[in-house]
């Protein structure tokens, strides 16, 4: 029974994995800390710059989501206050909380995006 499903669920599963490694070749992720520091002390070829650019437009992504689920997050606590609100400003349940974040993420979005500006101008000299 245990053979039969699994020549059954094999091509579903081996069409699973390829399409997953195509997503993960078409959109950069971020690296882990231990592989930017492993590309930082190398950090050589146009293709190491152009590599850590796509780490820091991925993570301007990253917070620009941030920014945007936060900014959300303060219309919805302004539409309908909590007690912390006046009790305890800028508490994690208040609006002023979420908009400060929104606006830092939103800081850190245009920074990251200015390093991958850097390092893709690096790769081409």
């Amino acid at each position: 029974m245990k053979r039969r499903m699994l020549v059954m669920m094999g091509p579903v599963l081996l069409a699973t994995a390829g399409m997953g490694i195509t997503f993960a070749a078409e959109r950069p992720r971020e690296l882990s800390k231990k592989e930017l520091n492993a590309l930082l002390a190398r950090m050589s070829t146009p293709q190491d710059h152009l590599r850590l650019a796509a780490h820091f437009e991925a993570l301007s992504k990253r917070y620009e989501m941030e920014s945007a689920e936060h900014t959300e997050m303060a219309k919805m606590y302004r539409a309908k206050p909590t007690v912390s609100e006046t009790k305890h400003p800028m508490a994690p349940d208040t609006a002023a909380h979420c908009d400060y974040l929104a606006e830092s993420m939103g800081k850190a979005a245009k920074e990251a995006h200015m390093m991958a500006i850097a390092h893709e101008a690096m790769a081409k000299k």
